[in-house]
Parts: structure tokens; sequence; C-alpha cells
């Protein structure tokens, strides 16, 4: 029997991935260099790591799929370290993101970003607002809304693979 580890005490568990069809070399050159500006915004001043990138990025939720949709879109820190590519293993890099105004009222996420066989996934764990309260919400509704802004993300820095690949 497979034992799936629970989440962290006020957390909740985000994964989802959408296809990637690049080189390894172009998801290695998009998620560790020169390439995260066509998926990352405005690099900010992150003080006392050197390891890590700070960018303020507009995390987007949309919804309906549909027209006419609409886009709900809200700044967020993203925080990104080194990507390590160990040879025949997935490309890794960590993120985590925070809101960038009122960050008491929206969610903060950890976790890792992988490209392996022509696919992007994030996966990690999330604390929603509200404690107690907040985590009931995400059981009811707000796990959709998470698990659609990481899909608009992933999507984005797909497009951005595919940009120069093409």
């Amino acid at each position: 029997m497979v034992t799936v580890p629970q989440p962290p005490a006020g957390t909740s568990h985000l994964s989802a991935s959408v296809p990637a069809k690049v080189s390894r070399g172009r998801a290695l050159e998009v998620l560790g260099g020169d390439g995260r500006a066509t998926w990352l915004g405005e690099t900010v001043e992150l003080a006392g790591d050197t390891e890590r990138e700070r960018h303020l990025v507009d995390l987007e939720l949309r919804v309906g799929e549909q027209l006419p949709s609409v886009t709900f879109r809200k700044a967020a820190y993203v925080d990104v370290g080194p990507a390590r590519a160990r040879r025949l293993m997935p490309i890794e890099v960590d993120i985590s993101w925070q809101a960038a105004g009122l960050a008491p009222l929206f969610p903060v996420f950890s976790g890792k970003l992988r490209w392996a066989d022509n696919e992007l996934t994030l996966d990690g764990y999330y604390a929603p607002p509200g404690g107690g309260i907040g985590i009931m919400a995400d059981r009811l509704l707000l796990n959709v809304a998470a698990r659609g802004t990481a899909r608009v993300l992933l999507e984005k820095i797909a497009a951005a693979m595919a940009s120069e690949a093409a």
C-alpha cells in the first residue's frame, strides 16, 4: 500500500501540468537562464539571498472557457531558485510566490517547477488565507482557483519555451 503524505498543517497540495514539447536545452534555457525574462516580470531586489531571484509578476485566473471570459489578475512576488538539471533527470527549479499587496488575503505557495518528457509541472503546497476557515473554503472552492492560476502560469512558461524554439 502506497502512503500519500499529508500536506503540512494549514496548507493544501497543488499540482498542475501542461504540455511543453521543446528540447531539453530550450527548457533549461527558459527555466534557468536568460529565458526567464520572457515569462517572469520585472526583477526585484531580494536582500540577502544570492541564489534566488525575485520577480514582480501578474498571476492570472481565467474564469469561463467560452467568450466572454473574465481574467482576474493579482500582482505577486515570484521567487525562483537556480535550475537543477542532472543528466537524464527532470529539470527542476524551486519556486514560490506571495501577493505583492494585501498579502493576508491571498494564498502563499512554495514548491517545484519541473520539466521532463515534454511536460511542465508545478507541484507544492499553498497556505490559503484565513486559517481554518480558509482551509474549509479551499476544500469547497478555492482549490479550483489555485489550480487555474497554476495552469495559466504554466501555459505562459510553455509559450515562452515554444516561442523561441519554433
